[in-house]
């Protein structure tokens, strides 16, 4: 009787210990019985063998998956999409078909999208994470500016800017910010948008253009708003002391639309 006790807890101690090491060795364990021979026996799922390499064709499916949904939805120069990494003790079984992507519409405009990846022979499915970097060409500071600096292609230059950081209208080539004026301190590097400058600045004499039945007429006038080219600002014509609305056209010529 002794001895059959001292054999089934040396059992036991062994169903213990293997399973312990299947466990730390990442084999999956579904069951582990003994068969009244002393000897243990293990199974493993059936279904759905792990695979390493799955991961790999998986983020690369991600990330050509988003590639094609981007492509022409994104007004950016450059994208550029940081798939994470899949956790290997994931099992991402083997899809003889090919996996499926999905991500929603409204997700696309977003930095993180969140793709579910699935596969058409099962009901396996998981959800893979990418960061969007989106980045166009605009204009930003070469050095640090001052309140009231004029801009010219020595404080100018060209550079890849992420998208959202950018709140207001942004530009694209130095030639459309020469002789505009900052209205702020600006550190180097930072993006020029339209609410740090002013190419007609408040207080600024003007040239003040219209065209009244085919003929050209211009007069001189004292501009009342900060405006930018494109922008209706408030200006007082300095003959007739009346306020008009005009269109900022140059750092100094504004445009009355009659």
């Amino acid at each position: 009787m002794n001895s059959l006790i001292i054999i089934w807890r040396s059992s036991l101690r062994r169903i213990f210990w293997i399973t312990l090491c299947l466990l730390i060795s990442g084999t999956p364990v579904v069951a582990a019985t003994n068969n009244g021979t002393g000897k243990i026996a293990t199974a493993t799922s059936p279904t759905g063998q792990k695979d390493s390499s799955n991961h790999d064709v998986v983020q690369r499916g991600v990330k050509n998956y988003l590639q094609t949904r981007l492509k022409n939805t994104q007004s950016v120069n450059q994208l550029t999409i940081d798939v994470t990494d899949i956790d290997q003790r994931i099992q991402i079984v083997n899809c003889p078909g090919g996996f499926n992507y999905h991500a929603a519409e409204e997700s696309l405009t977003q930095v993180y999208i969140s793709v579910r990846v699935s596969c058409n022979n099962n009901q396996w499915y998981l959800f893979a994470n990418a960061r969007i970097l989106r980045t166009q060409p605009v204009v930003v500071t070469s050095s640090m500016i001052s309140p009231g600096t004029v801009l010219d292609i020595e404080n100018l230059r060209v550079a890849q800017v992420e998208t959202n950081r950018l709140r207001h209208t942004a530009y694209h080539s130095t030639d459309e910010l020469i002789g505009a004026r900052m209205k702020r301190r600006v550190r180097q590097g930072q993006p020029i948008q339209a609410n740090m400058l002013c190419f007609i600045c408040k207080g600024d004499r003007i040239t003040i253009s219209a065209e009244v039945g085919g003929m050209k007429v211009r007069t001189s006038g004292i501009a009342q708003q900060d405006g930018v080219i494109g922008e209706n600002i408030k200006v007082i014509n300095a003959s007739s002391k009346k306020m008009v609305v005009a269109e900022v056209a140059s750092t100094d010529v504004v445009v009355v639309r009659l």
